[in-house]
């Protein structure tokens, strides 16, 4: 990407800054293991290459932090929301690994918790039945090898009406499909071959489905710049 294919967002939903930089992400091993077209590596290293100066969050970062203030009705940047908003104050945020650079931003909240990979298993969270208000997850559920399990772990542990907000790696034109028998494919960095770097789903157009297999029945999506960027809202009913 070159400096004028930068496209603008106004500001940033995370930190308020104007000023964005993009950089490609993707390696030829990477590509060649996915099979993707040359505009899925466009859309692709925009999800992951295309970041804010200011607080240095990607736009899938963004994009989530988008979905959890427009959840909320909150018409700011999430650098404010955490720090005035009584209505996510009050309540039990559970970071699944960290979401990007969100981290700083939520661990001001007085009941922000974050656990992390190898500490927590998201097939068997840790946590109490409906005992948790809001769960978040960044580019985590592709590794986990029971990517279903997961999602009602997720559905469990949080209260009535409790929220999740979480993003994974979509390729739109093609359907979800398991790494199970494929060569080992990793994300992160080329030439890094650790275990929670391992992909066990390629997300595609259907990726929807296990939210509500899980036992979700009310999911919102957002974007910010289509199709680089898609976060999920799901509510505990």
């Amino acid at each position: 990407m070159t400096s004028r294919s930068v496209p603008s967002l106004g500001s940033c939903p995370i930190c308020g800054e104007k000023q964005f930089s993009a950089q490609p992400v993707l390696w030829q091993e990477l590509i060649d293991e996915w099979q993707l077209s040359n505009d899925e590596v466009n859309y692709i290293n925009l999800q992951q290459g295309f970041a804010c100066r200011g607080c240095g969050n990607n736009l899938r970062s963004m994009t989530l932090a988008a979905a959890m203030t427009t959840a909320f009705g909150f018409t700011g940047c999430l650098k404010d929301f955490v720090r005035i908003d009584p209505g996510i104050r009050d309540l039990a945020l559970v970071e699944i690994n960290p979401a990007g650079n969100l981290t700083p931003f939520l661990q001001v909240l007085p009941r922000h918790g974050l656990h992390s990979f190898p500490q927590i298993d998201m097939q068997r969270l840790k946590f109490e039945t409906a005992s948790i208000d809001i769960v978040v997850h960044s580019d985590t559920l592709e590794h986990v090898p029971d990517s279903l399990l997961a999602l009602r772990e997720c559905w469990r542990v949080l209260k009535p009406c409790g929220h999740l907000f979480y993003t994974v790696p979509i390729i739109k034109d093609r359907l979800t499909r398991k790494r199970a028998g494929l060569p080992p494919s990793y994300h992160g960095a080329p030439g890094v071959f650790q275990k929670d770097f391992q992909v066990e789903t390629e997300y595609g157009a259907n990726f929807w489905c296990e939210i509500f297999e899980a036992g979700f029945q009310h999911v919102t999506m957002t974007t910010l710049i289509f199709p680089a960027s898609l976060a999920v809202h799901a509510v505990k009913s």
